[in-house]
């Protein structure tokens, strides 16, 4: 560790956010980042614990406490400390591929579980994570790293999200022959598609991918595979030697309610993506153009990506932005005794709440009603602690504009997993367990959200990272890419 006495020292010093009245002027990153001797201030305040709970417990089994990647927190930290900033770059490179990612992104697990969080004042973790690898490409660190020699074994890599981009990185750097199979016209999944660039600017992606490609990587684009007319899953199984399956779970979680079927009513996925195609200047496919400026917006769902809609409508323009979560409202903290080191329910205030949204609690939403085929109003019921309706407690809301965030059941079954014919997991997954990563058909492998469901960022880069192992052991017979 670097100073023994920092956690006692050094009060937790975080990154801030621009002002509200600038920052929802434009889709650029608004976190101010610490300077150089602040960052090394908080770096020392680590302990380097007996049992360091951030590095996470290794097990692929969810609920587990610390960072899924299994991070070397309280080496990097020391890094830091000592000003050794390349070191920790080598050092965070080695079990995560994309940091800058995370750093943005994850909602911080390690943090959670930092011991100096049973006094509510965990390590910066997730700030030295992004400062670590901004600094590294800056100072131009980040090289491709080639392969010194080539297996001859050729891999698809289907979907071109966390997981897919770190299962690709690991096997080409293994020296396989690597080709990604991406439905859009540009890579990175939810992470381009879906997460705001006011979160995450694109060219943070872009540089990872030209790095990939680099290494060898090929990047196939509009190449919807299992789709009518374009990449048929049969005939990528006659060419390449092994498969991963690593796209998302992409059927949205719908609301079969009396009015569901009026304009003004939409996925979250529906909404989000037209943005960032907007900010990238591509294309919108000849789709309805959804806009919120100067529309009562109502979104239903209380996780990230109706915090994303949230954002996003404040920058339309929206007249007024409303937010409803069926859950009870949760307490402001946490009771450290019960739930340290896990990850704790409690009250979790955005970035993008804090620039103009109202929240409801122990909502049910009960019907739309609207006007010439439009939506107009909202019309709801509170919840008791069994989401029963409380009778007395109607409301009704105006809405002009409906985003339903309520997450994602499983991957789309039509088309490619149809074709392929890979057993599905009770939930509607892709079945292939956490040790081999294989699917019921021969030489498929499937990783990230398709195989264990909606999840994080960090969770797909892992499952991306050990089904790489997985292919190149089924490949060579062994494998030295990580775990």
């Amino acid at each position: 560790m670097g100073k023994i006495t920092g956690f006692l020292e050094i009060e937790r010093n975080e990154r801030v956010y621009a002002p509200v009245a600038e920052r929802v002027k434009d889709y650029k990153e608004f976190v101010v980042p610490l300077n150089e001797k602040d960052l090394r201030d908080q770096a020392a305040r680590c302990m380097n614990c007996g049992i360091p709970y951030c590095h996470g417990t290794g097990s692929l089994a969810p609920g587990t406490t610390g960072c899924p990647v299994n991070n070397q927190i309280p080496d990097w930290n020391d890094l830091v400390y000592s000003g050794n900033w390349e070191e920790a770059s080598r050092n965070l490179h080695s079990t995560n591929n994309f940091p800058e990612f995370t750093g943005r992104i994850c909602p911080a697990p390690c943090e959670a579980s930092c011991t100096l969080n049973i006094d509510d004042n965990p390590v910066t973790i997730k700030t030295i994570e992004c400062a670590i690898v901004d600094k590294a490409w800056d100072s131009g660190w980040l090289k491709p790293e080639i392969a010194a020699e080539k297996t001859g074994k050729k891999i698809a890599v289907i979907g071109s999200g966390p997981a897919g981009m770190a299962c690709a990185q690991q096997l080409a750097r293994a020296g396989h022959d690597v080709h990604v199979y991406e439905k859009f016209a540009k890579a990175g999944g939810l992470l381009r598609y879906g997460i705001p660039d006011f979160k995450m600017e694109k060219g943070i992606i872009d540089r990872r991918v030209a790095q990939m490609a680099a290494e060898g990587v090929t990047f196939h684009y509009d190449a919807h595979v299992g789709a009518k007319g374009s990449v048929d899953p049969q005939e990528l199984l006659k060419t390449y030697d092994a498969i991963a399956l690593t796209g998302g779970a992409e059927a949205p979680r719908d609301l079969p309610i009396p009015g569901r079927d009026l304009d003004g009513i939409h996925y979250a996925m529906d909404f989000l993506p037209q943005q960032n195609r907007r900010v990238s200047q591509e294309p919108l496919g000849g789709v309805m153009d959804i806009f919120a400026a100067g529309k009562n917006v109502v979104v239903i769902g209380g996780g990230d990506t109706g915090s994303d809609c949230i954002g996003t409508s404040v920058r339309h323009g929206a007249t007024t932005v409303t937010q409803l979560e069926i859950m009870p409202e949760p307490p402001e903290k946490e009771n450290k005794l019960l739930t340290w080191p896990n990850w704790p329910l409690k009250m979790r205030t955005s970035s993008s709440h804090q620039e103009g949204a109202k929240r409801e609690f122990a909502v049910l939403t009960q019907k739309f009603s609207g006007e010439n085929g439009k939506v107009k109003k909202l019309h709801g019921i509170q919840v008791d602690a069994k989401f029963q309706p409380v009778p007395g407690t109607e409301f009704e809301l105006e809405a002009d504009l409906v985003l339903l965030a309520m997450g994602f059941v499983h991957p789309v079954h039509e088309g490619l997993l149809k074709s392929l014919g890979v057993d599905l997991d009770q939930r509607g997954n892709v079945r292939a367990n956490m040790s081999d990563y294989q699917t019921s058909v021969a030489k498929v492998f499937s990783a990230g959200d398709m195989r264990r469901g909606q999840s994080l960022v960090v969770w797909a880069i892992r499952e991306g990272r050990v089904c790489a192992r997985a292919i190149d052991q089924f490949l060579m017979g062994s494998s030295n890419l990580p775990g």
